[in-house]
């Protein structure tokens, strides 16, 4: 065999993730026909977070890789958390995010007859009962991973009373929480989840497809590789957590697969992020308790929430693609995705200059009542983006972090007899300032250099070192600038003190709301366009905004810190 090829062999299988290396295999070896078939199956009882994009990339990304399929099948199996609102928004992330089901959208629910017909099956089988006991005496009764359980009184019932007091128990006769049906396995087995696990307890809640046809309600590890099994799915990939139950997937598949077709659990580790909490339980009680202004708030690491700050699909498949799949939970720097919107957006956004503090300068040479047009670069990233036009007049905007009256060494933007240029425009120099009666500055009187126009083809008389932005006062458009930061003041945010929760670290300063200018050219911005404001940030129009007020988020600040954390 020729030798390069078998060296680009070994570099294509030591390049692939161990999922990848798994799915290889099982082709060569024709398991499952070849087919690659995967599925992302959320329960929908809250918004998906950033570690549910990391599994639909995977997923829909392993399919698209093979040339096989992507289900999307809701595990709504609890319909006392559930709810049509988030089957809605999970449906709208996935599609936001560019991936597509096509025809295959399913629920657990689908096959609620099917599954209890299967249970039926088991329990002829001898191997499920019905347990009368409460769930503190079954916790009890569990054991530990280094002491057996106890077996139920009620283990060794036989299969006409299981079967009957089954159908009871689907019929309505026993309240809820009476009587709960177990698989029958062992109780002493090291790996807790097979000592004898739950599979249908009684529970009255009206179901948003069902609605009360069913009171009994399979648990998920029931449903879950029984509906791999009726969906043809091949590739059953789970986070990390669910590797102690793939036992309990094989067993249940043991029961009911017939032929050489069976569906495979894999686990990969999920995503774990600095400064964020991932728990669905903890993000709910975040927007019940009213900490954040709900599920869409630009803090939150939702997809629709990260969607509203200004986050690109593009760059979240980025992001999930740089971080890979790992087979041990890691926890990844929120700084990496932070670089991965500001990779994209470098390429995609218009650059614009907005005053977010500002303080006003009057050029006491300049003409009263003349505006000058002057021409800006929209992206040099981009040069079919064009170039818009600025207005230039006596009186402007600057940042008031961009003037110093007793500057330090090194301060290389205005102050008292220094000179700086206007981005696009002129070189001014600073003459004097205007006080008020506390002895606050309120206006910088400044000279402008007809002579030093950018782009005027005029060779420039002197060079200076600094460079602002600036406004226009009579074109400036007034916006609302919401500047977000992260959530939590610690890296970890569940590292708190015996007596306190998670929510100890909320960081107070993750909003600031201010009243700042932007450019003209951002009057008719439409919800969710996404700019560059230099020197500022990346900021995107936000739902709020209307024709009557600009609402801007921003969604990351220029600094470069994943790059300068890695040089460090």
């Amino acid at each position: 065999m020729n030798m390069n090829h078998i060296e680009d062999e070994s570099k294509k299988k030591t390049s692939l993730n161990f999922i990848e290396q798994l799915i290889e295999k099982n082709i060569s070896e024709g398991k499952n026909g070849g087919r690659v078939h995967t599925r992302f199956p959320p329960e929908p009882n809250g918004y998906l977070h950033i570690g549910h994009a990391k599994s639909i990339c995977l997923n829909f990304g392993l399919a698209k890789k093979y040339n096989g399929l992507t289900n999307l099948r809701f595990d709504d199996t609890n319909p006392a958390k559930e709810d049509v609102e988030y089957v809605d928004s999970i449906m709208r992330d996935v599609k936001w995010l560019g991936f597509d089901w096509e025809d295959r959208l399913y629920y657990a629910s689908d096959y609620f007859d099917q599954l209890y017909e299967w249970a039926v099956v088991i329990i002829k089988k001898g191997k499920a009962y019905v347990d009368d006991q409460s769930a503190e005496e079954m916790s009890t009764q569990r054991g530990t991973p280094s002491k057996p359980g106890i077996e139920s009184p009620y283990r060794n019932r036989s299969i006409e009373e299981n079967l009957d007091l089954f159908r009871r128990m689907k019929d309505g006769e026993f309240p809820d929480g009476a009587r709960i049906l177990r698989a029958k396995i062992d109780m002493a087995s090291p790996n807790m989840q097979l000592r004898d696990p739950a599979m249908y307890r009684i529970k009255r809640a009206h179901h948003h497809r069902t609605g009360d046809k069913w009171c009994i309600y399979p648990m998920y590890d029931f449903a879950h590789g029984q509906s791999d099994y009726i969906e043809g799915i091949t590739n059953s990939i789970c986070t990390l957590e669910f590797e102690v139950h793939r036992p309990l997937y094989d067993w249940y598949l043991d029961q009911i697969v017939e032929g050489d077709y069976r569906p495979v659990q894999t686990e990969f580790a999920r995503l774990n992020l600095t400064y964020t909490v991932m728990s669905k339980r903890k993000l709910l009680q975040l927007v019940e308790e009213n900490l954040v202004h709900g599920w869409d708030d630009p803090r939150m690491p939702t997809i629709t929430g990260l969607r509203r700050r200004g986050y690109t699909p593009e760059s979240i498949r980025n992001f999930a693609d740089i971080i890979g799949v790992a087979k041990r939970d890691n926890v990844i720097d929120v700084a990496l995705l932070e670089y991965s919107i500001k990779e994209d957006l470098n390429k995609k956004a218009n650059r614009v200059m907005a005053v977010l503090d500002p303080i006003k300068i009057i050029l006491t040479n300049y003409p009263e009542g003349q505006v000058e047009e002057l021409e800006a670069i929209n992206n040099p990233e981009d040069e079919s983006a064009g170039k818009r036009t600025l207005y230039f007049s006596r009186e402007l905007l600057i940042e008031r972090a961009d003037f110093m009256e007793n500057p330090p060494s090194k301060f290389f933007r205005l102050a008292p007899g220094n000179e700086v240029r206007l981005r696009y425009a002129y070189v001014i120099k600073c003459n004097k300032v205007s006080k008020n009666t506390e002895g606050e500055i309120t206006e910088i009187l400044c000279t402008y250099d007809p002579d030093t126009k950018s782009g005027s083809g005029i060779p420039l008389t002197r060079k200076v070192k600094g460079t602002i932005h600036w406004l226009s006062a009579s074109q400036a458009i007034p916006a609302e600038i919401r500047l977000y930061d992260r959530l939590f003041i610690n890296e970890n945010p569940d590292d708190v003190e015996e007596d306190k929760d998670f929510k100890s670290n909320l960081n107070p300063d993750s909003l600031q709301i201010i009243n700042g200018f932007v450019e003209p050219v951002l009057d008719d911005a439409i919800h969710e366009s996404k700019y560059q404001f230099e020197r500022n940030g990346y900021f995107c129009v936000d739902l709020d905004s209307t024709p009557e007020k600009l609402v801007f988020n921003r969604t990351v600040s220029l600094r470069d810190s994943w790059t300068k954390m890695n040089k460090d």
